[in-house]
């Protein structure tokens, strides 16, 4: 018997919980995504509160009352903080090495071989944040053609450029062609496409985002669901963190509204299996921007989300939430951080106020649901579902 047929889970992407310990090796040292945000803006998230969050990170309004469900904290064993490192551990596959940073930029024969491919000068070629630095070079866009390099702290590619000066598709291409030069000829974790519109002074990005990423290196808990033929349904940019390995089906989202939305569709025509969401907006919309305000404002619309879905799952469905990695919108830097991340687990069959305590490694939670589904084991990780389940759930 399988404890839970339908495990529905939901990544709040750059939803950290404190630093880890070798987080002053990341320049991370005393980052707490979710604690600072709600030291400057009080946090009405009943949902996330009721699942144990409080009991994880310091909410600032006193003790909680005991959770519905299991929960616990997870420190990311793989060396990096960025999305696919993190979303890849989570799905039992641990990295002994980060992918390459560029913090200088791309070396020059790179970018000029990059050029030469696509047939067109870049911009740029700096590490940036994405709004800030289509205000910067965006009018030489426009008026020159050139697409805009740039990365981050990350192991990442991006590329900008205006839907009406490089079309989509083109676009798209540019970034393949980009995959190959230094995803697959230099082990960069990602290429990302990064569309915008509008005019100097007011130019926006949209929900044209495209992510190119390198296969896993090992099994996921995706590939071993895929062949024995259980449904994963990927909602969000996980398709892309996965490069489409292990899906059943895939949605991409353009907000975590939307996600959301077909995470509820998806509720309907999908009886078993897993159904995995990424909400990016926290990261992308208001983490790199050092919006506190409108992350916490983010946070309890997810809040009121989550409540619509624990209202409709089913008396065998197990509710998972969790993140990739830390996004302080309180410190100076504007990159992903180096945390624990929350692992809250609900639905009529796990035990309630279940503490499964500080995990080693987020592949602690592939490992559970591969343990739940009757497959694997998984190459790494620890499973705990002993703990949340059994005769007397």
């Amino acid at each position: 018997m399988v404890p839970f047929p339908r495990v529905i889970l939901i990544v709040l992407d750059g939803v950290g919980i404190g630093a880890l310990p070798d987080a002053s090796a990341y320049g991370d040292e005393g980052s707490n995504t979710v604690g600072h945000v709600a030291r400057q803006v009080p946090l009405a998230i009943p949902v996330l509160r009721s699942l144990g969050l409080g009991h994880l990170v310091d909410l600032g309004d006193g003790p909680s009352s005991p959770a519905r469900g299991a929960f616990g904290r997870m420190a990311e064993a793989s060396a990096g903080k960025d999305s696919v490192t993190g979303h890849w551990e989570l799905m039992g596959v641990v990295l002994d090495r980060p992918f390459p940073t560029f913090p200088s930029g791309f070396p020059a024969e790179i970018l000029m071989e990059f050029e030469r491919r696509i047939g067109r000068r870049t911009l740029g070629n700096v590490v940036a944040s994405g709004t800030e630095i289509i205000e910067r070079l965006g009018a030489e866009h426009l008026r020159t053609g050139r697409p805009i390099v740039y990365t981050s702290a990350d192991s990442v590619f991006q590329i900008a450029a205006h839907e009406d000066v490089i079309p989509l598709a083109e676009q798209y291409r540019i970034c393949e062609t980009a995959f190959d030069l230094v995803c697959r000829g230099m082990g960069v974790g990602r290429v990302i496409a990064r569309p915008f519109v509008g005019v100097p002074g007011a130019f926006t990005r949209t929900a044209n985002r495209h992510d190119y990423a390198l296969d896993p290196i090992g099994d996921t808990l995706l590939d071993l669901l895929d062949r024995r033929g259980d449904p994963v349904v990927a909602i969000g940019k996980i398709t892309d963190l996965f490069a489409g390995r292990g899906i059943t089906r895939a949605a991409h989202a353009s907000s975590d509204a939307d996600g959301m939305d077909q995470l509820e569709a998806a509720l309907a025509d999908t009886g078993a299996g897993l159904i995995f969401v990424n909400l990016v907006d926290s990261d992308t919309v208001y983490g790199h921007r050092n919006d506190v305000p409108g992350y916490a404002a983010n946070l309890e619309r997810i809040d009121e989300r989550l409540g619509r879905l624990l209202s409709v799952m089913r008396r065998s469905d197990l509710l998972v939430v969790t993140a990739d990695h830390g996004n302080d919108p309180t410190t100076p830097s504007t990159d992903h951080s180096r945390e624990y991340v929350p692992v809250l687990l609900a639905g009529p069959q796990v035990r309630p106020a279940v503490d499964i305590g500080t995990r080693r490694t987020f592949a602690d939670l592939g490992q559970s649901l591969a343990a739940n589904f009757g497959v694997g084991p998984l190459a790494y990780g620890t499973s705990f579902l002993e703990d949340i389940v059994g005769e007397h759930s």
